[in-house]
C-alpha cells in the first residue's frame, strides 16, 4: 500500500533524482523539492547568482555561487536559523543545494 506500481517518480529539474519509498530513508525537507522545481522553472537563484560578484580564489571555490545561494535560500525557506544546519542538509536525502 502506498507504493507506486510503475516505479520511481522522476522530477524534471534533475532527472538523476527519483522519489521512492524505502521506509528508513526519510527526509523532513521533502517540501523543498517543490521550491526547487519552481526555482528551476523561473531561474530565480540562477539569475541572482549571475548578478553576484565572487571574489573567491583557489581552494575557496569548492562550491559554486549558485550552490551556496541555493543552500542559503532553501535553508531559510525550510525554517533553519543559520548555516549550522547546512551540515545536516548535506546528508539529507532531499538534498537542497
Amino acid at each position: 500500500m502506498g507504493e507506486r506500481p510503475e516505479g520511481a517518480l522522476r522530477l524534471k529539474f534533475d532527472s538523476s533524482l527519483k522519489l521512492e519509498f524505502h521506509g528508513a530513508k526519510i527526509t523532513s525537507d521533502a517540501g523543498l523539492l517543490a521550491y526547487r522545481e519552481l526555482d528551476e522553472q523561473f531561474g530565480l537563484t540562477r539569475f541572482a547568482a549571475h548578478k553576484l560578484v565572487d571574489a573567491r580564489r583557489g581552494k575557496n571555490t569548492q562550491h559554486s555561487m549558485l550552490a551556496l545561494l541555493r543552500q542559503a535560500v532553501y535553508g531559510r525557506i525550510a525554517g533553519y536559523e543559520d548555516t549550522s544546519d547546512a551540515d545536516y542538509l548535506r546528508i539529507d536525502p532531499a538534498g537542497c543545494a
